[in-house]
């Protein structure tokens, strides 16, 4: 599959690069960012899939998070995809932040229009680590995912759905617009319903949370309950509740070495 470079610039020794590819999966074109560690250059090396926000495209992570010091010293090449599919020409698909462009939710949809282009789970979960591999020197036995906002929820559903893929490891509009109306077919995207049946422990989940987060006091987010089910099965999760932190990039900012080098702990065992 083709791939075409956007832009490329070094960073840590390494390169930030951005490539654009036609999808097969979302039936458009495509955009996500690689960071490429110096140690790329003579060794393959573990993948850290970044997952977005809402409304947020490949660029936000790349350009806030600060991240790339980081994944220089740890030797990781770190992807973060785009969060939906774009220009599907899609009614409806542009009129809300929450729903459509920019907010994939990491789920098949299975209702029309969505489900011709809305897979956005598939796209993270085969499509886009087999470009990956097949493009860049990685190490294919050795990846791991992690997220922000909707991204965190999606890495949480990537890890559970999928026992063993990885190293380590929102709502009610978006779930019913994409998979319908039967309630009971959302569990399968619903973290917390799918850690209650996860196989066993082998997970080390790491969650910071702002407690100024405007989601949190909203309601929106629910971490108690998430927690609960994983101590229920016996699954480790640390969960951090940093005071006086929002939902934003300044929050991943100051947080974010400490999940590099979390998930370098296993991709470098």
């Amino acid at each position: 599959m083709a791939l075409k470079q956007v832009s490329s610039n070094k960073c840590f020794e390494g390169f930030q690069k951005v490539f654009e590819h036609d999808s097969t999966e979302l039936k458009c074109k495509m955009r996500f960012g690689i960071y490429l560690p110096p140690k790329a250059e003579t060794a393959k090396c573990p993948v850290l899939y970044w997952l977005s926000g809402l409304t947020c495209t490949e660029q936000n992570f790349i350009t806030k998070a600060g991240f790339q010091q980081a994944a220089a010293e740890h030797g990781l090449i770190v992807v973060a995809p785009d969060t939906s599919p774009r220009g599907c020409n899609i009614e409806g698909e542009d009129e809300s932040w929450d729903f459509g462009t920019g907010a994939g939710f990491y789920v098949d949809a299975t209702e029309d229009p969505w489900k011709t282009n809305y897979r956005m789970y598939s796209y993270v979960r085969d499509e886009l680590p087999k470009l990956i591999n097949a493009n860049f020197p990685t190490n294919p036995e050795r990846m791991s995912v992690f997220g922000h906002s909707m991204g965190g929820h999606g890495a949480l559903i990537l890890a559970l759905k999928n026992p063993g893929k990885y190293k380590c490891q929102w709502g009610k509009k978006a779930l019913g617009g994409y998979l319908g109306s039967d309630v009971s077919k959302w569990e399968a995207y619903d973290a917390t319903q799918l850690v209650k049946s996860y196989p066993d422990s082998h997970l080390d989940i790491l969650i910071d949370q702002g407690k100024d987060d405007q989601f949190l006091s909203a309601g929106q987010l629910l971490p108690d309950n998430f927690i609960a089910a994983c101590t229920e099965r016996k699954i480790p999760v640390v969960f951090r509740l940093q005071q006086g932190y929002d939902h934003s990039y300044f929050f991943i900012a100051t947080f974010i070495n400490d999940h590099i080098k979390h998930h370098a702990k296993f991709l470098n065992a």
